[in-house]
């Protein structure tokens, strides 16, 4: 379940992932499996092809995008996600996370 975000930036994610651009999304997050980490981030794309090379640039694999219907994305959490983001210049989202 995704908490600290509007409706507003979940609309504007999903906009810019369905116009085929990399797009990020932090929130909140709590998932047992992950008892150290409280945020995620999603970069998504519709086009796969090329989510999967950008993800290479920072190791992620092909298989491990999500391929949730019409939002096809990787989930960031962690060190990866902070290296990330600070390498994409999110300052916003880490920010407002403190990451």
């Amino acid at each position: 379940m995704a908490f600290g975000i509007t409706r507003q930036e979940l609309r504007r994610w999903k906009q810019d992932v369905n116009l085929g651009n990399i797009a990020f999304l932090t929130h909140y997050w709590i998932d047992p499996r992950f008892p150290d980490c409280n945020t995620v981030t999603k970069v998504g794309c519709q086009n796969v092809d090329k989510l999967a090379a950008w993800g290479k640039q920072y190791g992620l694999k092909k298989e491990w995008i999500d391929h949730y219907p019409n939002y096809p994305h990787y989930d960031l959490f962690g060190e990866t996600q902070k290296r990330i983001l600070v390498n994409e210049q999110k300052w916003d989202q880490i920010k407002h996370f403190k990451l």
